[in-house]
Parts: structure tokens; sequence; C-alpha cells
């Protein structure tokens, strides 16, 4: 569906899961095109984010806040490390896990994409009170679905 066709769309006539899908689409398709001048894709930058955040952080931490499978989180944190935006280093703690840290690298890649995301909201939103509301709406909606999801089928 195109832009042009979606304004034409009453809005009570569509779901609210397609809507969120065909934001979560475009928006996908756009940065994974600006984050391809980065060298990273969606992703990656997930990753990065996570690392980011906690310094310690292994990969069945990460796959756990990425809502991903440990192998999917394994690829991209290989991919990274070969691109030198991350590194492992055995957690002395236990030795069967790696602990993950960003490089100099990583971080300026990091910063260069966080630029890019607050140029895109920027687009997108008319003023801070607009992108706080949404914010606080798609979380609480993400807690109530996978709540759901844990009731129902287990936890992950």
């Amino acid at each position: 569906m195109s832009y042009c066709d979606l304004e034409k769309v009453d809005v009570n006539e569509m779901p609210v899961g397609k809507l969120i899908a065909i934001l979560a689409r475009a928006q996908a398709t756009y940065f994974n095109h600006m984050l391809s001048e980065i060298g990273i894709n969606d992703p990656q930058l997930h990753i990065l984010f996570e690392i980011n955040k906690d310094s310690k952080i292994n990969q069945d931490k990460i796959a756990s806040r990425c809502n991903t499978n440990k192998g999917a989180v394994a690829r991209s944190i290989k991919k990274l490390e070969e691109n030198g935006l991350v590194t492992r280093t055995i957690d002395e703690n236990n030795r069967r896990q790696n602990i993950i840290t960003l490089t100099q690298k990583g971080s300026q890649t990091l910063d260069k994409a966080i630029g890019m995301l607050d140029e895109l909201e920027s687009y997108l939103f008319e003023d801070d009170n607009e992108k706080q509301a949404l914010q606080i709406i798609l979380r609480d909606l993400s807690i109530k679905v996978m709540k759901l999801n844990d009731d129902r089928f287990g936890k992950k």
C-alpha cells in the first residue's frame, strides 16, 4: 500500500495492528537505508543500544532485551565485531559467557545512528508532547501484548 492509498483510508475501518505493521515496515525500510550509510542494520543498532546501556552485558541478556533469539544475536555480534564496533571478552565469573563491549568506533557509529533517529523523529512529530504521548501509548500496548504472550504461551 502506498502512502497515497493510505491517505484515502478511513482509519476506523483499519485495525490498529495493521496500522502499526505498516508504520513498522515503512520506518524499517527508511531507517535501514539510512543505517546502511554507516555500515549497520536495524537489529545491529538495537544491539549497540543494549551494549551502550550495560557495560557488562552478555549475549543472552542482549537476546532477551532485544526480544530475539540467541542465534540471531550471535550472528549480529559477529558482524559487529568483524567491523570493529564491538569486542568480546570471556566473562571471568562464567567462562561460558562473553561480555560484549563497544569500541570507540562502535560508540561513534551509535552516535551517528542516534542523530539519524533524532532527524527522523523531528520530521514525524510536531513537538515533544506529541512524541511522548505516542511513546507512552506504544509502551503500554507493548507491555499488554507481551503479558498476553506470557500468559497464553509461556515465557520465552
